[in-house]
């Protein structure tokens, strides 16, 4: 009966290792998932205002300038636009990962 006791202590103390283990892998995977989504909030919002300058920038070609050159970005975000006729605009933002567009009709 003695072997039997401690053989039970070996395996609870393996088992309540594994759970915790286990616990702080998860916890960890879910952290790194947080820290994703609130980098890529940053490249979103970098994307929404490329989109914007997009169509400020055919607007202005459109209104003002036309041979007025695309503008260079400082903050490593692009874009780019497609002109339907006179009357519609739309622009695509890019930076990192994310993607937003805008659309202007005239």
């Amino acid at each position: 009966m003695a072997k039997n006791k401690g053989q039970v202590m070996l395996m609870t103390v393996l088992v309540i290792g594994g759970l915790l283990l286990g616990a702080s892998s998860i916890a960890g995977l879910l952290m790194v998932y947080q820290i994703r989504q609130s980098s890529d909030v940053v490249n979103s919002t970098k994307a929404i205002f490329a989109a914007d300058t997009g169509i400020e920038w055919e607007l202005y070609r459109l209104f003002a300038n036309p041979g007025y050159a695309k503008p260079i970005m400082t903050n490593q975000a692009d874009f780019s636009t497609i002109v339907y006729g006179t009357s519609t605009i739309k622009s695509v933002g890019t930076a990192g990962h994310s993607s937003r567009a805008f659309q202007a009709s005239l």
